[in-house]
């Protein structure tokens, strides 16, 4: 069946799971969840011109087209897996806490400068966006770089089954899906899975070495490449975070001042594993500057943005209390008259959730604001004496009522807090 499906892939190399972004001579792959199922849809993907359907559902079509599976969704995975066997090229893999999308953005941005790279679109980092995107990566691409998300143990695993990866990056094992990983150390075996495959597989990791529990994660791996601030095959420093992040580079290349687009310097290890990745594979240094350079984060990561007199650090595309503090600490030392924090709850914390927050709170007192606004979550059921608001939209309104200028805000929280919707109280 397989085989078969694949042959119709190689005239027809897109594969598609949502009828309304089908396109003629696509492939319809019907996936089920709770509130929906695309087996119901597969008649409808006939019609569009689809090239072939698959379903795991019996819709009394007769259709040459249409492929009855026991499980679409295996299926897709299995078809990732048989076009990714057919590629003998570099498939870089990046997982993590924090960073993994900048840091996928920023590899990318490197490699695709001298070679031709696919990369993950979006947040497509899951048990359906990381097949999509194998699928995704054309007959004459040169490398792949997958992000990986994960917020439970064997997902790694699962996923590096099928993308097979080459090469590898754990931006970091912090406290984020705590709920799922059961705690720090589950996050690290969950995240070390992508090590695991490499060391069975004679791959290469490259290491952020400042981190201690990486030494004996990645012990055992045919081929380290070591990247931080010491002590390590390609090392450099901060040499200003505000308003955006300037590194300078001291060891393993011949580059020197890197000037980007980013703020804060949490997002060192971020740059640092770029330029290491992108000397590894003989990117010329002109070119890896360049692309870091060029780079300018958007869908609410680390964006630094100016409505009027006011200017918004806005990070709202997630948070864990490894994130968030990082945000913080990174805040408080910008040197600005009148600073407001304003942030939102942090989701997926199980246990941990009441005393993570009560430390996120502990962090705020240690330093001095012109305001603090805290939105949902369980900021709710922590004590404190900072503005607390149940949602975005209430901050909001209260935001807008002040007239506020000549401001620098920190807007940060899990994604499910919306807090960008903060940013509409400076709108006009």
């Amino acid at each position: 069946m397989i085989a078969a499906l694949y042959e119709v892939f190689k005239k027809h190399p897109s594969v598609k799971t949502d009828t309304r972004k089908l396109e003629p001579g696509d492939i319809f792959i019907a996936l089920k969840g709770p509130n929906f199922n695309g087996n119901r849809f597969a008649a409808q993907a006939l019609e569009t011109g689809a090239a072939a359907v698959v379903i795991d559902e019996d819709q009394g079509l007769t259709d040459p087209r249409v492929f009855l599976v026991e499980n679409a969704l295996a299926t897709l995975q299995q078809l990732a897996l048989h076009h990714r066997q057919q590629l003998s090229i570099p498939f870089l893999a990046i997982t993590g806490s924090n960073g993994k999308t900048t840091t996928k953005e920023l590899v990318y941005a490197v490699l695709q400068s001298t070679y031709k790279t696919t990369t993950t679109q979006g947040n497509l980092n899951n048990h359906i966006g990381v097949p999509l995107t194998i699928l995704n990566v054309p007959f004459d691409a040169e490398m792949a770089v997958i992000e990986m998300g994960a917020n439970h143990q064997k997902e790694i695993e699962s996923y590096c089954s099928y993308t097979l990866p080459t090469h590898g990056i754990i931006t970091n094992c912090g406290k984020a899906h705590l709920e799922g990983f059961g705690g720090i150390e589950g996050v690290r075996k969950g995240k070390g899975e992508l090590y695991d495959h490499l060391r069975a597989n004679e791959g290469t990791a490259f290491v952020m070495w400042d981190y201690d529990y990486f030494h004996g994660m990645s012990a055992g791996i045919k081929n380290i490449i070591t990247y931080g601030t010491h002590d390590a095959e390609f090392t450099g420093t901060v040499v200003q975070s505000e308003p955006f992040l300037v590194v300078n580079m001291e060891k393993g290349t011949s580059l020197t001042t890197i000037s980007t687009h980013l703020v804060g310097d949490y997002n060192l290890p971020n740059v640092l594993v770029a330029v290491t990745v992108g000397t590894y594979f003989h990117v010329p240094a002109k070119n890896i500057t360049t692309a870091i350079e060029n780079y300018h984060p958007n869908n609410s990561r680390s964006q630094l943005l100016k409505k009027d007199r006011n200017t918004f650090i806005l990070d709202a595309y997630n948070a864990n209390p490894s994130s968030m503090r990082a945000a913080i600490e990174n805040f408080a030392r910008q040197n600005h008259p009148a600073k407001y924090v304003c942030i939102g709850g942090m989701m997926e914390l199980g246990e941990d959730s009441l005393k993570e927050h009560d430390a996120i709170v502990e962090l705020l007192r240690q330093h001095t604001w012109k305001d603090v606004l805290l939105v949902g979550g369980d900021f709710e059921h922590v004590d404190h004496h900072y503005r607390y608001f149940p949602n975005s939209g209430e901050a909001a309104i209260w935001l807008k009522k002040q007239h506020l200028e000549d401001g620098l805000f920190l807007i940060k929280g899990s994604r499910s807090m919306k807090m960008e919707l903060v940013m509409t109280a400076f709108e006009q």
